[in-house]
């Protein structure tokens, strides 16, 4: 899923922070026992969200997707002391896994772990959000951005992966899945709402921030 060569790769992981020894264990178990592993943020891209969060220092966090929780760990890093990450997900099979690496962390009573339909549960969430991160079904990245739009406040981010999808958004003829996510690429340079760019990590990073 990354964009660039192996080599490049590994002097990038070269030059940045080291991950935690909760995060290389999650890495390790979500490769040895979980289907599609590669759905996993992974060094870089952690790293990446850590800054991010840091550099925002966000009281409320709102992710959808939480997979095996490596990307949520990453971004709890930035949460204030009293600070709190909502992560949502549907995959009731990995709840005993993420909640478990949860608790190893230093910010277990910070998360709340919601499980069940986003596009539900998102909307019982009475919260203003610093940064919100998509990294949950593609097709749904557009629904997901208008339900949480007016909660993300001014300054806000919402940072969208995968939208750059192995490279596929640049073929002519699109299948449908590479069709969803340059609609919602489109969707989002047409908004006059935000400032945007795209960072070519990984497999793609939209960085969308709300204007004051």
């Amino acid at each position: 899923m990354s964009l660039i060569n192996d080599d490049l790769q590994d002097l990038l992981i070269h030059y940045c922070e080291p991950e935690s020894q909760l995060l290389q264990q999650i890495d390790r178990e979500t490769n040895l026992k979980v289907l599609m592993p590669r759905m996993l943020s992974g060094h870089y891209q952690g790293r990446v969200l850590s800054m991010l969060s840091k550099m925002m220092a966000p009281k409320r966090i709102l992710e959808i997707g939480t997979f095996t929780g490596y990307a949520t760990l990453c971004l709890a890093e930035g949460l204030t002391k009293d600070g709190i990450l909502y992560t949502l997900d549907i995959n009731v099979e990995l709840e005993d896994m993420v909640r478990q690496h949860f608790a190893q962390s230093p910010y277990d009573k910070q998360i709340k772990y919601i499980l069940g339909d986003a596009t539900k549960t998102v909307t019982d969430l009475d919260e203003t959000f610093d940064i919100v991160f998509i990294d949950a079904d593609k097709k749904n990245n557009g629904t997901y951005y208008d339900l949480i739009f007016d909660q993300v406040r001014p300054g806000g981010i919402i940072i969208v992966d995968n939208v750059l999808w192995s490279g596929k958004v640049l073929q002519d003829k699109q299948d449908k899945d590479t069709k969803n996510i340059t609609d919602f690429n489109d969707k989002i340079a047409a908004d006059k709402r935000v400032e945007k760019l795209i960072l070519p990590v990984r497999d793609g990073l939209f960085v969308i921030r709300k204007l004051d």
